[in-house]
């Protein structure tokens, strides 16, 4: 069976299994939260996405488990933002790996109940184009369809304000430029198909692209931000579970704090890792090419970057994608991440 179709059903089966969730009213995350009180399980969310490699790696070679001791972990994996935050408000989950966008999104609807305890990623986006699309500049992108994972998740936000910022009326459905929704493993396909000309999206996906589907870089998303450093993934945790089970978050960020450094130390052994576990959540792993092209765009890092934050999420509120201006000043709760940092003699986060 050809990779991309293998690729494309077995993302499929893990949206539907375990990703696919039911939107909720905008009401406090502790309508829904469940009893609170110490907990003897840590229930982690996370993507199969090479900026997420700390959990994926973590979690599939047992480091997280082992950090946790006698606290059992269960994990869910997800396919997008939106679905990682549904997952908060129908009680699935404890503490996710998820994209500041959408981590904006979840704490402005929980009114707070959501907290940002670690960043994860710096980098790791590009916009990639058709080689034979007919587009060597933004005043090209008329009439044009090109496509994001979900409307409202990091990179679907990023499109949108790169195409206001050039002077396109951008809709939330439709609009000229089209913005289309897709997987990024349909990205492949329809590129190839010459039915989409261009896409946002994470790596490893923009290097797939590239390789695969006859495109290139046409703008890499580090060169947008002030010293190439932004925020692509944080470390969100529940406020009452961290509130009722401060030992816990700490083991799991002390594990996390580990992996950073480890895969920043080993990159090689790093992407061997990362891949063998991949293969068991997808059924293959990537390209080892195209995990080393992505390493060269992204930095691991524990920073969560708050000021880059605060900037995606006034982008997402002038696009029309968030109801509430965002306010987050409550949203960062880096007490325990300081704390573990200190211990080994690292410099903290202010």
């Amino acid at each position: 069976m050809d990779f991309r179709l293998k690729l494309g059903i077995a993302a499929a089966l893990v949206a539907f299994v375990i990703g696919t969730s039911v939107a909720l009213n905008d009401q406090p995350l502790a309508r829904y939260s469940g009893a609170s009180g110490p907990s003897d399980v840590l229930r982690l969310g996370y993507f199969p996405n090479v900026n997420h490699a700390q959990a994926v790696i973590g979690v599939g070679n047992g480091d997280y488990q082992k950090a946790l001791g006698n606290i059992q972990l269960e994990t869910q994996v997800f396919t997008s933002g939106p679905s990682a935050i549904d997952g908060f408000f129908g009680n699935r989950i404890d503490c996710s790996y998820v994209g500041p966008n959408p981590a904006v999104n979840g704490y402005l609807r929980s009114e707070g109940s959501l907290k940002v305890v670690s960043g994860v990623s710096s980098g790791g986006t590009v916009f990639v184009v058709r080689n034979d699309a007919g587009i060597d500049s933004p005043a090209d992108f008329a009439g044009k369809k090109l496509a994001s994972p979900q409307v409202g998740n990091t990179q679907d936000v990023a499109l949108r304000n790169y195409l206001k910022e050039h002077g396109y009326e951008v809709k939330r459905e439709g609009g000229n430029p089209e913005i289309r929704q897709v997987k990024p493993a349909d990205m492949l396909t329809l590129m190839a198909k010459k039915e989409l000309d261009g896409a946002w999206v994470a790596e490893p996906w923009g290097a797939r692209l590239v390789r695969e589907a006859g495109a290139r870089v046409f703008v890499n998303e580090q060169d947008l931000w002030q010293d190439g450093k932004f925020a692509t993934s944080l470390l969100v945790c529940k406020a009452d579970y961290i509130k009722s089970n401060p030992e816990t978050v700490k083991r799991l960020i002390e594990a996390h704090v580990s992996e950073t450094q480890w895969i920043n130390s080993h990159k090689e052994e790093a992407i061997k890792s990362f891949n063998t576990a991949v293969s068991k959540i997808l059924g293959s792993g990537f390209n080892e090419d195209d995990l080393r092209t992505s390493l060269t765009r992204m930095e691991f890092t524990y920073d969560p970057l708050e000021e880059t934050v605060q900037k995606a999420a006034d982008d997402a509120y002038a696009l029309g994608l968030l109801d509430k201006k965002p306010g987050l000043s409550g949203m960062f709760d880096l007490q325990i991440l300081n704390g573990v940092l200190q211990e080994r003699g690292l410099a903290t986060i202010g």
